[in-house]
């Protein structure tokens, strides 16, 4: 069983992609519990970066020690994140990821555009088959104890920015715009043959999934989507480059939020929010930055109230009083329809508090 109301905690998540009324908002809570309730299994510290990262064997001993010393309440899921850092899909295509212990990079691969050749999917590429593998692996071990996350392989124009680097990418968009939108078209094109293998491998048995960045789960394919290169576009460009490609991705998703990373991607947000499929935003403020319950984002939130999208906002500053006083703040203004509130891990007393607020 992935949690007791496991069930009530579906039903609310499909009436947040709907922008329904839970009466709360959806909310992500996780509690340290005072004391385990059972054994911790032992659990050998990783050797390399690479084995931090794909152990799957290792880390799921961690989630397994992780459900018995925490608590998962309110729409919080426990579920295994197996990723090959965020822009796998430029593994597959012939990048080399580089093992950081706090993150994983892509090596260039392409000097010139036209290095890149043919994008095609090959089912004997060695990323691939390996992150595929890993993914199936975990899913065997998770037995129905947690969710197995789709990984964060991401999309279009950032992928390119991956193989080709982004100063390159920037000349080439000026330089080769046909050949940019080639190569575009391509990614498009094979995203869903990647996508779909990994939503078969970690699907639940309703045919549900989760998507390993910000703890969004769905019925049927769910997923982030982004375009973090976008803060170097100019508002044209992105038009003419990345909606088509995440109009094509909202049409064959069943549930999909955009990640806005950074002021310079602000410029962007009317286009999106005019996308008819796209069910919410999550707003990333950036480094040293005040956190999502900030009212100093209120007015890229109105935007998005406004055109009746769904709001990801993650609460950070301030300890359980900070807390409370941004989510009740977000409430007021807001309403509690189509709002999910990420919360830090806390104590059990802290995550009562929260649970017997009072929203109305």
């Amino acid at each position: 069983m992935i949690k007791q109301d496991w069930q009530q905690t579906q039903e609310h998540f499909k009436k947040w992609w709907k922008r329904e009324d839970l009466g709360r908002p959806l909310m992500h809570l996780v509690a340290r519990r005072a004391e385990p309730v059972a054994d911790l299994e032992p659990v050998a510290a990783p050797q390399t970066a690479e084995d931090l990262h794909l152990n799957v064997e290792r880390k799921v001993r961690e989630m397994r020690n992780r459900l018995k010393s925490h608590i998962y309440l309110a729409d919080a899921y426990p579920y295994l994140s197996i990723d090959i850092g965020p822009g796998s899909l430029a593994t597959y295509l012939g990048s080399e990821p580089v093992f950081a212990w706090d993150t994983i990079w892509y090596k260039e691969c392409a000097p010139e555009l036209a290095d890149l050749g043919e994008l095609t999917y090959d089912p004997e590429a060695f990323w691939w088959s390996k992150h595929l593998d890993l993914v199936k692996q975990a899913k065997t071990l998770a037995q129905d104890d947690f969710l197995v996350a789709i990984p964060d392989i991401i999309e279009n124009v950032d992928i390119l920015s991956a193989m080709r680097g982004p100063q390159n990418l920037c000349f080439d968009l000026m330089d080769n715009p046909d050949e940019v939108k080639k190569y575009v078209g391509q990614l498009d094109n094979l995203y869903f043959r990647y996508y779909d293998a990994l939503y078969e491998a970690s699907k639940d048995q309703d045919g549900s999934s989760c998507y390993t960045a910000f703890s969004i789960w769905g019925p049927g394919k769910t997923a982030k989507v982004q375009c973090d290169f976008s803060a170097m576009m100019s508002p044209r460009h992105f038009e003419e480059f990345v909606i088509p490609s995440l109009q094509r991705q909202f049409a064959e998703l069943d549930n999909c939020i955009y990640h806005l990373d950074g002021k310079d991607a602000i410029k962007h947000l009317d286009a999106l929010m005019a996308l008819e499929n796209l069910n919410g935003l999550q707003w990333t403020a950036g480094a040293a930055q005040q956190d999502g319950g900030s009212p100093k984002w209120y007015p890229i939130y109105d935007r998005v109230r406004k055109a009746g999208k769904g709001l990801w906002i993650s609460i950070e500053d301030g300890g359980i009083e900070g807390w409370i006083r941004s989510a009740k703040n977000l409430v007021d203004r807001y309403g509690t329809a189509g709002l999910y509130l990420i919360f830090p891990v806390m104590s059990e007393p802290e995550a009562d508090r929260i649970l017997n607020l009072n929203w109305k």
